[in-house]
């Protein structure tokens, strides 16, 4: 696997790491919670081109890769941006695969915030939606088909992460996009494209944590000494980096399968995304244990970081959940 980027992938990440520099600091983040969603960054984000990018040029985008789209999805997760990204990235691919040229096109406009639930549902509830708390639509699978559905009868769920995640209640006139095993492997591939950005994002995350902890070891001193110099904190870390750098590949390789390994793609994205995840919960949970005390107050950005690797993850489930998925793809489903 080529792990160099090319100069226009670097401008990419710097373009997007300096963006939520401005629009996404730290303070940004609190004054956005309880809800997670913070209007004037997913402004500028609909500006930047964040929506559009994930979508074919034939269709209105600029037909980033996918690896391009987990490159922005790292620096997504390093500052834990309030807004819905990944979601509203994988909904208008949808939308476009599916023709559903009108929707897609007030998606890419930013007139309306389009989410995407990556659990499927055969009741008439979609739950714990990403982004379901603000969004004007979602693209879910319910029933066995692909469906757009208004968010107008909602409730927000309260999270560890305040995330603004929403139980959606499905109407009785749904707009299908598609049916039958068709509707099942578009649906399919989202959910393996999902878990692969997310994972980026969890990386994204765990590294910021690291550094967060890095610092902070360098600072704070006992009985005369950073406490960065004695092995029960600066092993941990050590440990966590390490982790981190393993994420971040799977989590890339698992990008780069989509065009290149279209038959190893679900497993890899399944796999990237539990690796990722448990790499950011234990990276989080080690660099707030370093800060004592401090951090656990709100005023502190580590636990920003805690709580909202926990709340990513378990809007899909359990790392075993992914795990299974993994199985699946390699050996087949239980009963197949």
């Amino acid at each position: 696997m080529e792990l160099s980027l090319s100069d226009e992938q670097r401008q990419l990440v710097d373009s997007f790491a300096a963006m939520y520099a401005r629009e996404s600091t730290s303070q940004r983040v609190r004054a956005a919670e309880p809800l997670g969603f913070d209007p004037k960054l997913w402004e500028a984000l609909v500006q930047t081109g964040v929506v559009e990018m994930a979508v074919g040029e034939s269709d209105g985008g600029w037909g980033a890769s996918e690896l391009e789209l987990a490159l922005i999805a790292e620096q997504y997760g390093r500052a834990v941006a309030s807004a819905p990204v990944i979601e509203a990235q994988i909904a208008s691919r949808l939308l476009a695969a599916c023709g559903a040229d009108n929707l897609l096109g007030s998606a890419l406009s930013g007139d309306k915030l389009v989410s995407f639930a990556p659990r499927a549902c055969d009741s008439d509830v979609l739950a714990l939606v990403p982004g379901g708390a603000v969004a004007d639509a979602v693209v879910g699978l319910v029933s066995g088909r692909l469906v757009t559905l208004p968010t107008a009868n909602r409730t927000h769920v309260q999270n560890l992460g305040s995330l603004p995640l929403a139980d959606v209640t499905v109407p009785g006139d749904v707009s299908v996009l598609a049916d039958g095993e068709h509707a099942r492997r578009l649906f399919s591939n989202a959910v393996d494209l999902w878990l692969a950005l997310t994972a980026a994002a969890l990386v994204g995350a765990a590294a910021k944590a690291v550094e967060i902890g890095v610092d902070y070891a360098k600072q704070r001193h006992a009985f005369g000494t950073p406490i960065g110099a004695f092995q029960a904190v600066s092993h941990p870390l050590a440990d966590s980096a390490t982790a981190t750098d393993g994420a971040r590949l799977l989590a890339f390789e698992a990008a780069c399968a989509f065009p290149d390994e279209a038959g190893r793609a679900t497993e890899l994205a399944a796999m990237a995304f539990a690796f990722a995840y448990e790499t950011a919960r234990d990276a989080t949970y080690r660099s707030l244990h370093i800060h004592g005390g401090y951090g656990f107050g709100m005023e502190g950005d580590i636990q920003l970081y805690y709580r909202r690797v926990r709340g990513w993850a378990m809007a899909f489930g359990e790392p075993a959940v992914a795990l299974d998925r993994v199985a699946d793809a390699r050996y087949g489903a239980v009963g197949g």
